[in-house]
C-alpha cells in the first residue's frame, strides 16, 4: 500500500523534481551499496544486433579481423 502511496505522489511532482526524487534514490543505493547487480547478459540479449555476426566465418577471430582491417586502413594513408 506505502509503494501505491508513494508512486501517487511522486506522479503529483513536476519532471525536474521528480528527476531530483529518482537522483536522490540513485545516491542512496551507492551510498548504502545497494544496486541491484545486472547481469551482462540481460544488457545485450535483447538487443536486435545481439550475435547478428555469430556465422561470419571472418568473424571468429575478432583481433585478427580487426588486426587486417586497421592495416589495410594504415596501407592507404601511406601511399
Amino acid at each position: 500500500m506505502e509503494q501505491q502511496i508513494f508512486l501517487k505522489e511522486f506522479n503529483l511532482l513536476p519532471p525536474d523534481a521528480q528527476r531530483e526524487v529518482i537522483d536522490f534514490i540513485s545516491f542512496l543505493y551507492t551510498r548504502y551499496n545497494c544496486a541491484p547487480k545486472k547481469s551482462n547478459d540481460s544488457l545485450t540479449a535483447d538487443e536486435t544486433f545481439f550475435g547478428m555476426w555469430k556465422d561470419r566465418e571472418d568473424m571468429q577471430d575478432s583481433q585478427k579481423w580487426l588486426r587486417k582491417i586497421r592495416e589495410s586502413q594504415w596501407t592507404q594513408r601511406n601511399e
